[in-house]
């Protein structure tokens, strides 16, 4: 860790809270941040006020805290594993293939015999996997990867699993289901409940934890691959576990929260410029910084139009986008290598 580390991690946990209070005071119904802490404090929960907050805005908070640390996290590790610093989650087709894998569930019946809580992430993380290999796969052919390759890679993807989704857009009978499809193509929080929050935070916590367990692996594989495999690391069998478990952790994400882009490309790399390459100290600041990134876009969400509301990956989308370019226009200097 840098000296800075402590100080960094300090900031981000007070901009956390500070955002939370946000997202809990504002929205159609705005109440005052003292009267937010009063109730959040005190354990107030009679009221209209008390309501508001614990019913509807703190599962949201804490569900936008969960995804957008877990989205912060998995594009780190995917940026090391395949040392791109383009790499993210959305734009390797992770999210979009837990997205399609989560809609096959709701909309076709797939596994309807199990319970929607065991079927919906199982078909989350088998969509989110098998997107992420796919696009290793293509990206890799020839036995070298570039920017391009890996980008038209994760492109070509996208479109064959937007295909998917616009198919049984077509085949939704309903007008909820058709909604539901939606949801998962834009993303969205408004869904967040108290009952649901258990299993994306404990993804959230034990793929954190193992990756940190593999920070010194991870630090390896950015010196390149002979490198790494010089000093000891077995790189095919290391890359296939960490790809299973980014993919879990995103597809349960995603199976609660829809597709939302972008985040694990700019979070780590605002990580990275503030803590150094070091996954010990990096990967604690991106999930922090993703959190306060992801309750503050929700809030602008269902804020800058309010009484409507903007999805969120809409939001992720608008500020990304720009950024990803400006990325894209950096790589042709420094071909997708980490620094």
């Amino acid at each position: 860790m840098t000296r800075r580390t402590p100080a960094v991690l300090a900031v981000l946990t007070a901009a956390l809270l500070g955002s939370a209070v946000a997202g809990l005071a504002l929205g159609p119904v705005r109440i005052p941040p003292g009267q937010v802490l009063d109730i959040v404090l005190g354990g107030q929960r009679t009221g209209a006020f008390a309501a508001i907050v614990w019913d509807v805005r703190m599962p949201r908070v804490l569900l936008g805290a969960v995804v957008g640390a877990g989205l912060a996290v998995t594009g780190t590790v995917l940026q090391a594993l395949v040392r791109n610093r383009l790499a993210d989650p959305f734009l390797l087709g992770a999210s979009s293939g837990a997205s399609a894998g989560a809609v096959c569930v709701l909309v076709l019946g797939v596994g309807a015999g199990l319970a929607t809580t065991v079927t919906l992430p199982a078909a989350a993380f088998a969509g989110s996997l098998g997107a992420l290999v796919a696009v290793y796969a293509m990206a890799r052919r020839g036995g070298s990867m570039t920017t391009g390759r890996l980008i038209l890679a994760g492109v070509a993807v996208q479109y064959v699993l937007s295909a998917l989704t616009s198919l049984v857009l077509v085949l939704a009978a309903k007008a909820d289901q058709v909604r539901l499809v939606l949801f998962w193509t834009l993303g969205g929080l408004g869904g967040a409940r108290w009952d649901e929050l258990a299993l994306p935070a404990a993804a959230l916590l034990l793929g954190t934890g193992l990756l940190l367990a593999l920070a010194r692996p991870l630090d390896l594989l950015l010196a390149g691959e002979e490198g790494a495999q010089t000093l000891g690391l077995d790189t095919g069998r290391f890359r296939a576990a960490v790809f299973v478990l980014a993919s879990l952790v995103v597809g349960v994400l995603v199976a609660y929260s829809g597709a939302i882009g972008f985040v694990g490309l700019m979070i780590p790399h605002a990580a990275r410029m503030a803590v150094g390459a070091g996954h010990r100290a990096l990967l604690p600041v991106a999930a922090l910084g993703g959190a306060v990134f992801l309750v503050l876009a929700d809030l602008v969400a269902r804020t800058a139009a309010a009484p409507e509301e903007i999805p969120v990956g809409v939001v992720t989308a608008l500020v990304g986008g720009p950024f990803f370019l400006w990325m894209l226009r950096r790589s042709s200097r420094a071909e997708g290598v980490l620094g």
